[in-house]
């Protein structure tokens, strides 16, 4: 095979009739070891990265089917290491794993309560997590923020992790899916990152890589969200209910609104905080209603129910209990975390560097959360580059939620900063977020559909 002829293919040939018209002729549909072919040429370098681009151009405008995408991630998953718990021989990794993804927004901590309760409820859940990047937070960065807490585990540490506790969080390692770093570059400096085959592949082949026998999708739209539309979050969804079903497995979708944040506090030690709550039966109610439809799909995937309604039954019964919150306690301790520092440093930690943002006028709120997700950035919370570093105790506690009715004057938020310097460019980002109505704006709700 040449990647010319491949490249071609997937171009397919264009027709201009005397209007002008081009249509698309010839079927552009790639067999599974033309894909893989492209895959390992990108991976040991044997395809020059200006073919490669020209691939993922062709991708772009030509789209992928299911079985397609499928392949795709599939030779992107095998480009590196896959954790096989089966291998291991361990009768306490029963199975069946099942995993969520979430594709990204400010205030969003549902992965940290979500596994302790579905673990309680004798689910394993193998989480691999990401860090923060743009405004959009990072569940490894959260999880340092405990004292002592290590997310670098090797493979063994992971699978008896797991194996002891019913759930791991650990990061992606160098030898998983190095072609999605390969390709993910490539589209970062094409102009491609949009094509919803190429967004998929590089999801999947991370999350497959974990060993899940099922995954639950958080596939997020508005202001504060990758995706805008409910229209372009319900076609990434499609794609990837769909790749993982024609890989052989388990999977679902829930469309979910990010015009305004998640919870009440936004930042990396807040939101394990916020997750203390949450599992003390506690949280803020929009988390809470999230954290148990998802959980309640995934003891469905994982036939640990047979219905949502009894999903969500255990899921309240193990945060009730005090089961959750003691899973959560011991997955802290396991992973090298302080559990007594992280108890004294609940509701107390916060960074010296504060101000305080007061309602300029009377009216209904309306919360903007792509505006506070930039701002967390300036903060310290988030990265505007890979190589960044992030402060544990910088964030917004939020006093007035979207919606609320506000009197000129009323505390809004605290903003806790990395310094003294970042807090009042953090001020003028926060005043032009909000917006002051005489009726309270229809926000819709929070679960949009499930896929």
């Amino acid at each position: 095979m040449r990647a010319t002829d491949i490249i071609a293919k997937k171009r397919g040939i264009f027709i201009t009739d005397s209007k002008g018209n081009r249509t698309l002729t010839g079927d552009t549909t790639l067999s599974k070891e033309e894909i893989e072919f492209m895959v390992k040429g990108c991976t040991d370098k044997s395809i020059p990265d200006y073919q490669m681009s020209a691939f993922l151009m062709a991708i772009f405008f030509n789209g992928m089917t299911a079985e397609e995408t499928a392949h795709l991630t599939n030779a992107m998953l095998y480009s590196g290491d896959v954790m096989d718990f089966y291998a291991k021989k361990n009768p306490a990794l029963h199975g069946v794993f099942v995993d969520k993804h979430s594709t990204g927004g400010v205030g969003d901590k549902i992965s940290l309560p979500l596994a302790p309760i579905v673990a309680a409820c004798g689910l394993q859940d193998p989480m691999m997590s990401g860090r923060a990047l743009g405004h959009t937070g990072g569940t490894l960065d959260k999880l340092e923020s405990i004292k002592g807490y290590r997310t670098n585990l090797s493979e063994d540490e992971f699978a008896s992790f797991i194996a002891e506790n019913n759930y791991a969080m650990t990061g992606q390692t160098e030898k998983i899916a190095p072609a999605d770093k390969i390709l993910y570059a490539l589209r970062d400096v094409t102009g491609t990152v949009e094509s919803i085959p190429l967004i998929t592949a590089s999801i999947l082949s991370k999350k497959v890589a974990e060993g899940s026998d099922g995954l639950v999708f958080d596939v997020k739209f508005g202001s504060g969200a990758f995706m805008k539309s409910t229209e372009d979050a319900e076609l990434l969804a499609r794609s990837l209910v769909n790749t993982v079903k024609a890989m052989g497995k388990k999977a679902s979708a829930f469309l979910t609104n990010m015009n305004t944040p998640l919870g009440r506090k936004i930042g990396n030690f807040l939101e394990i905080e916020e997750t203390i709550d949450c599992l003390k039966g506690k949280g803020p109610s929009d988390v809470m209603e999230l954290t148990y439809e998802l959980g309640a799909e995934m003891l469905v995937l994982g036939e640990i129910a047979k219905s949502r309604e009894e999903g969500l039954e255990l899921c309240k019964k193990a945060v009730e209990s005090g089961d959750a919150y003691k899973v959560f306690l011991k997955n802290v301790e396991m992973q090298g975390g302080d559990v007594k520092q992280l108890e004294k440093d609940y509701n107390t930690r916060r960074s010296p560097y504060k101000t305080e943002i007061f309602a300029e006028e009377d009216g209904y709120i309306t919360i903007d959360a792509y505006g506070l997700g930039i701002t967390g950035v300036g903060l310290g919370v988030g990265r505007s580059k890979t190589t960044d570093a992030v402060c544990p105790d910088a964030g917004l506690i939020l006093h007035k939620i979207q919606g609320d009715k506000v009197s000129k004057g009323d505390l809004i938020m605290e903003v806790f900063g990395k310094n003294k310097e970042c807090l009042a460019p953090a001020a003028d980002l926060i005043k032009k977020a909000l917006k002051y109505d005489t009726k309270r704006a229809e926000y819709g709700k929070l679960i949009y559909k499930k896929i």
